[in-house]
């Protein structure tokens, strides 16, 4: 009969199925643990083209040990190393007022003293070499019992150096230079006087002495040479030199009034 065949053939198939199902699952589960695992087999391009037998394979290299990577530091914290700032020095100015006596050359008659008065105001930056400025004016009325005056004014500028300085007494060296005026009577070559003035450019040059009294005040002697020019007993122009010394008292700008001088 066509029916129980059919059926007959549907149970094998089913019982078939469930028997070769298991099998091909077992075929492909992975291997116990217990068991190795097989050795690969490297392709044949991998290998040496080096033939015959007991071809070593050479060693690796030894790895280069990676070092950490520094960082340059940002250029807006970077130390910036100055050198050492030098002391500085500070200007000091000092003015000066005294008495002055000028030893004036006059041709025919040998020297007249003038007195008068002498300025001068100077800046010391604490080292050897300053600054000075310097106003003179001195005169001597009824030259030769002529009822005439003869008068000199200078006025300088020039270096001043530094020569020694101690606890209280100093001493220094100018060169000054500038412009003098002299005016007065001088004898001619008839026996009489004549009268003129000379305004000729000076050169000055000498040396002072300094005594310090306190931080503020000084006691200044200053003798120089002024080479400036006159007249001689035939009117002409010529130049001389003439012989100055001055007593100042100096006063420091800033510096207290009382207290004894501490030098640096």
């Amino acid at each position: 009969m066509p029916i129980p065949r059919l059926l007959m053939r549907t149970v094998w198939k089913t019982a078939f199925a469930f028997l070769v199902g298991p099998i091909s699952v077992m075929a492909q589960a992975p291997p116990p643990p217990d068991q190795p695992n097989p050795p690969l087999q490297s392709s044949p391009l991998a290998n040496d083209s080096t033939s015959g037998l007991g071809t070593t394979t050479a060693p690796s290299p030894t790895p280069t040990p990676i070092l950490p990577v520094q960082t340059a530091p940002s250029p807006y914290f970077r130390p910036i190393k100055q050198p050492p700032i030098a002391p500085g020095h500070s200007t000091v100015f000092n003015l000066s007022a005294g008495y002055s006596v000028t030893n004036l050359a006059i041709p025919s008659s040998g020297r007249v003293a003038l007195t008068g008065i002498d300025v001068s105001i100077a800046a010391d930056e604490g080292r050897r070499i300053g600054a000075k400025l310097d106003l003179s004016y001195t005169f001597a009325p009824n030259v030769f019992k002529s009822g005439r005056r003869v008068d000199v004014l200078s006025y300088l500028f020039g270096p001043t150096f530094s020569i020694w300085s101690g606890k209280s007494l100093s001493t220094y060296a100018h060169v000054l230079a500038g412009g003098a005026r002299v005016a007065g009577p001088f004898p001619n070559g008839s026996g009489g006087l004549s009268a003129g003035h000379v305004h000729y450019p000076a050169l000055d040059f000498g040396g002072s002495a300094e005594y310090r009294l306190s931080p503020a005040f000084g006691f200044r002697v200053t003798i120089d040479c002024l080479h400036d020019h006159f007249f001689n007993s035939l009117g002409a122009i010529r130049g001389q030199n003439d012989f100055r010394v001055a007593n100042s008292i100096v006063y420091y700008l800033g510096e207290p009034v009382r207290g004894r001088h501490r030098p640096e």
